[in-house]
């Protein structure tokens, strides 16, 4: 499998998770996600996914600090509904790292372990979402902003050629370079497009 090597650059988010200790899948139940991870989940590497998941590691710092992030654990509020703009591909990634689902999740165990109703859409937060750990009810806004990264002028006219199918092999190879080029950079300036705080 080739994808770009910025992928490998970009800090990976881990997690323990209980119910993984409990049947076996991993050591102590520590997982690890890759920015690659979500990627190969979503289908694509877009400001968006990797919005999402750089959003998820800055809130999962912020809640737990120095200690590792319980997966399972975590409630996650949007503003939005689940169909309206990106909201749904967002959740699709935050879903996959934190284990957090509204309805679809895992059942649980004998009353453990259940992941559905962790996640709610439509919620009067200022933030693109909200972080809340079940255990102690600290909660952590996030926002997201990468305008301040702007593609390149050339990506506007050669997606509407890849779009209308008209684009030469070598126009859409220099679109896809120019695509990604804009999600490393985003990646490289992670601390200007990501903000997070503390909810009173």
């Amino acid at each position: 499998m080739t994808y770009p090597d910025f992928f490998n650059n970009i800090e990976t988010i881990t997690l323990q998770d209980d119910l993984s200790n409990l049947l076996g899948a991993t050591q102590d139940g520590i997982i690890e996600f890759s920015y690659l991870d979500v990627v190969k989940c979503a289908g694509h590497s877009c400001p968006t996914v990797l919005g999402a998941y750089l959003m998820t590691g800055a809130a999962l710092k912020a809640l737990f600090k120095d200690e590792l992030p319980k997966r399972g654990e975590v409630k996650i509020y949007f503003k939005e509904n689940q169909f309206e703009g990106v909201a749904g591909v967002i959740a699709n990634v935050m879903a996959n790292i934190t284990g957090a689902t509204s309805k679809l999740g895992f059942k649980g165990i004998a009353g453990n372990h259940d992941r559905r109703h962790l996640m709610f859409f439509e919620e009067d937060i200022p933030a693109n979402a909200r972080f809340v750990r079940r255990d102690t009810k600290e909660a952590i806004d996030v926002y997201y902003n990468p305008s301040s990264i702007a593609p390149d002028a050339k990506m506007s006219p050669l997606m509407q050629k890849c779009i209308s199918r008209t684009a030469t092999k070598e126009e859409q190879q220099e679109f896809a370079r120019l695509w990604q080029l804009r999600v490393e950079q985003i990646a490289l300036n992670k601390e200007s497009v990501i903000a997070v705080k503390e909810v009173e």
